[in-house]
């Protein structure tokens, strides 16, 4: 009977990397019985049918999307909403219509299954007080690193030490972001730098610093917290995690654990806010095998005009092949134009695209590693693939990956200071045929195997996935 179905209710934060990695998580629980409810931003809804059609967002019978308000004025569509902006709003607002909809979808006239479960974004913690309200356990998916995680959960120590804000503007130059920070658990040789670019403000109401601090210190509140990493990548900080949190379910890599499942009946339902340019594919296909450097802001890193510039010459004069995805927004404030001259210098051998798929690209024999903002997606998928990394960390968690990926795992190099052509050459000199390149690859071959490993039957991420259903998602079924 349809109403015997537990039905998850999956609140992600209204930003791509992490809608996709909760649809991941979203039609994995499909897979294993559940019904779903997938919920965006109106925004985001309206995105992803202005970019795929209307069709791309009706999903199954048994797998629904709603849209709640995020609370900001309409905006134009092809173009990301001001993050701060963004996080303070859905942080006020978004509490209401959350629980309006719940009690909708609860409603014995509604339909479908009660809600058994909410699974929401470890940075929509609103959620939290209608789950509560309502008896329903609510499970937090942390689409981030164990590490910078546990740097986000720190940011109130941070502040009540006094290190955060920083006490003038000076101190991003004079060599203060080097100071080690030692004391928290399960993080090594950090400095102030690798930890959330957040910290350094000299306003003590910034948004986005108090936006980070409030949610990362709900981790206490939830019933567990599920992570998109894998024991053996982050063993030291989730050691040290789990006595201070509740119970902790790794499952990651969640794209190489999508693969033991067959979700074919999910597998056509999307939620990119872009057209993806497949014939990017076409192109690596008659590229010779490892010959490709492929580069990828993330969805949204911005650049100014003179850093788009310098990585472009940086591209063209290391005189290997590159894809490069240029996002319509992705130069701050005005469109990105390249010189004619770069447009000649790079034929065939240069590819410009706006969007793709990037899990096959990153798979692909022709791609030898990837040029990245050190986003937690692309740093696992890269992990999944088994492709080194040249790392530009532009906020947020993504200092704090970068110094894992260069410094821990040994399976990346960091672009430093300002951006320099010269030094994106030589970087991509040393990916591509490099004593160090060889290195790296060898590094996160290791990784990629034992990631692997994880995803596999017996497996740590396999054994932690079948134990959430147990647990935690299916009991009070």
């Amino acid at each position: 009977m349809a109403s015997k179905k537990p039905h998850a209710v999956c609140m992600p934060c209204p930003a791509q990397g992490h809608i996709n990695a909760m649809l991941k998580l979203a039609k994995l629980l499909h897979f294993n019985g559940f019904h779903i409810t997938f919920i965006h931003s109106e925004f985001n809804y309206d995105r992803i049918i202005k970019a795929y059609g209307a069709s791309s967002l009706k999903g199954l019978e048994d797998f629904c999307f709603e849209a709640i308000p995020d609370g900001l004025p309409p905006s134009d569509e092809s173009v990301n909403q001001d993050i701060e902006s963004l996080a303070n709003s859905v942080q006020t607002t978004c509490s209401i219509p959350f629980r309006n909809l719940l009690i909708r979808l609860n409603d014995p006239s509604s339909a479908v299954p009660p809600v058994s479960c909410v699974i929401s974004d470890s940075f929509t913690s609103y959620t939290l007080e209608a789950a509560k309200e309502l008896n329903i356990p609510d499970i937090f998916f942390c689409p981030v690193s164990a590490c910078s995680y546990m740097g986000f959960i720190y940011i109130k120590e941070l502040i009540d030490r006094g290190i955060t804000p920083i006490k003038n503007e000076s101190d991003l130059s004079n060599g203060y972001l080097d100071t080690p920070v030692d004391w928290i658990p399960g993080l090594k040789n950090m400095r102030l730098r690798d930890l959330t670019s957040f910290i350094r403000t000299t306003d003590p109401d910034d948004k986005l610093l108090n936006f980070v601090k409030i949610e990362a210190q709900k981790a206490f509140e939830a019933t567990a917290i599920i992570i998109n990493t894998f024991d053996e990548l982050e063993d030291e900080v989730l050691s040290a995690m789990t006595p201070m949190l509740p119970p902790i379910y790794t499952v990651g890599p969640i794209s190489l654990l999508c693969s033991q499942f067959p979700v074919t009946q999910s597998s056509s339902i999307g939620s990119s806010f872009l057209k993806e340019d497949e014939s990017c594919l076409e192109w690596l296909d008659e590229r010779d095998r490892e010959s490709v450097v492929y580069v990828n802001f993330g969805s949204l890193a911005v650049v100014s005009n003179e850093q788009l510039i310098e990585f472009a010459w940086g591209l063209a004069n290391s005189k290997h092949n590159f894809l490069w995805i240029l996002r319509p927004d992705l130069v701050s404030g005005e469109a990105a134009v390249l010189p004619e001259e770069f447009l000649d210098e790079i034929k065939g051998r240069g590819f410009l695209a706006s969007w793709c798929p990037q899990e096959r690209v990153l798979s692909h024999p022709s791609v030898r590693g990837f040029l990245t903002h050190s986003g937690w997606n692309s740093t696992i998928e890269s992990v999944s693939a088994g492709k080194p990394m040249i790392c530009w960390p532009y906020f947020g968690d993504q200092q704090t990956n970068c110094r894992y990926v260069c410094n821990e795992w040994g399976m990346g190099m960091e672009i430093h200071n300002e951006v320099k052509r010269e030094q994106i050459e030589e970087l991509i000199a040393e990916l591509m045929d490099g004593e160090k390149g060889k290195e790296m690859k060898k590094k996160v071959v290791e990784w990629n195997e034992k990631a692997i490993r994880a995803i596999q039957a017996g497996g740590s991420s396999f054994i932690n996935f079948n134990r959430i259903l147990d647990e935690v998602l299916l009991e009070r079924k």
